[in-house]
């Protein structure tokens, strides 16, 4: 048998997944446990829905992995065996689609109409998704998932649109159900819409490291076959979990992992050592994935830093690093951004948790910031690698 068909048979006969599915972030299980008060409070809005009234629009905050999307898809997947042909629903994912047309022309597709991936005036698009809307007469519920990424980048157009768009129908109603991990979201829209969007709010808190273990042994008893898990692995996934705002989806995705490494590795079992495992590929990955979504300067100085670290600089200040990021620019021929500029990506670099900037007394000389990487070495240089830019001087 070829090692391909050795990998093949060894998942088809796995000894520990049951159903691998049930273990991914978007599988919506039958219950939802330690969330029945936003269930209940959602349901409650989105009722009228079932006598032909237009619900409330909702706004869903909550720190990653609290349960939002997944409450929102239960209750909506509720409603709709409810209603029959009343009500639809249609779920964007705004970080996927994170234009004002992707995400138009995603909701008309949700209703039959017929719109390129491109090519159209927006204004086009509005226009038909009104038009087959209104041809539906239908209560369309419309999910916007990860919404501050399409604000942010690309105005609140589309919310306008939106939360203005059941004034243009008289046989159809539109309801809005925006979901963000930003707190703060709200300051970025226009009065109008503010005042439209966020007629009801729903906060999501994070989960308590008990509500977590509670969660993974569910979702495991579903997933993976009995016996495979040692002792501490579900309270130490729990524990890991809940210092990162009590993550969910962190969660299972490290019992995933660590569940994967142990078939890969031919075990019987999933133990504490596949869980650190796990754990360090998670974060590698993170990094990785961070880095690669930066603006090419934030790159620039956290190379700076990388290199005066390589070079076991005696202590990296924001002036060192202004120094080494003005020498890379130079050897790239790209403009330098001000030392000021210089200061806010530290800044930033901090609050992403890639570096560790701490205020140091010098005595007599005052106070000097001093920097350093608290993500691993290796993620940082393989994250800067990918950008073929910066390969070179690496």
């Amino acid at each position: 048998m070829s090692n391909i068909e050795e990998i093949f048979e060894k998942y088809i006969s796995s000894r520990i997944f049951k159903d691998r599915e049930k273990l991914l972030p978007d599988y919506v299980p039958r219950e939802l446990p330690h969330r029945d008060n936003q269930i209940r409070r959602l349901a409650t809005i989105l009722a009228p829905a079932l006598g032909g009234s237009r619900p409330s629009n909702v706004f869903i905050y909550g720190l990653t992995g609290t349960g939002k999307t997944a409450v929102t898809k239960y209750v909506l997947r509720k409603l709709y065996e409810k209603a029959k042909k009343k009500i639809e629903f249609t779920y964007v994912n705004c970080r996927q689609n994170d234009t004002s047309y992707r995400v138009l022309a995603e909701l008309a597709r949700s209703i039959g109409v017929r719109v390129p991936f491109t090519g159209l005036a927006t204004s086009e698009v509005m226009k038909r998704f009104l038009d087959g809307l209104e041809r539906k007469a239908r209560i369309l519920i419309v999910v916007l998932d990860e919404i501050d990424h399409l604000v942010k980048k690309h105005g609140d157009d589309v919310l306008y649109f939106l939360t203005r768009i059941n004034e243009q129908l008289s046989r159809s109603r539109v309801t809005i159900i925006g979901i963000t991990n930003d707190l703060k979201f709200m300051e970025f829209l226009d009065a109008r819409v503010k005042s439209s969007l966020g007629e009801e709010e729903l906060v999501f808190p994070p989960y308590t490291a008990t509500e977590l273990e509670d969660i993974l042994r569910k979702r495991a008893e579903e997933a993976l076959h009995s016996d495979v898990l040692h002792g501490g692995v579900i309270p130490t996934v729990a524990a890991i979990a809940a210092r990162q705002n009590g993550d969910c989806r962190l969660a299972l995705d490290l019992l995933l992992k660590a569940a994967d490494i142990a078939e890969r590795m031919g075990s019987p079992h999933i133990t504490l050592d596949h869980v650190k495992l796990a754990q360090k590929e998670i974060e590698r990955n993170l990094t990785i994935d961070v880095i690669k979504t930066m603006p090419l300067h934030v790159k620039l100085v956290l190379a700076a830093i990388y290199l005066l670290e390589d070079e076991n600089y005696r202590m990296v200040t924001t002036g060192a690093i202004y120094n080494k990021y003005t020498d890379i620019t130079r050897s790239l021929g790209v403009e330098p951004v001000t030392q000021r500029r210089v200061s806010d990506i530290i800044n930033e670099l901090d609050m992403l948790g890639l570096i560790n900037a701490k205020v140091v007394s010098m005595g007599r000389y005052g106070r000097t910031k001093v920097i350093s990487l608290s993500a691993s070495k290796g993620s940082i240089r393989e994250g800067l690698r990918e950008d073929i830019f910066l390969a070179n001087i690496l």
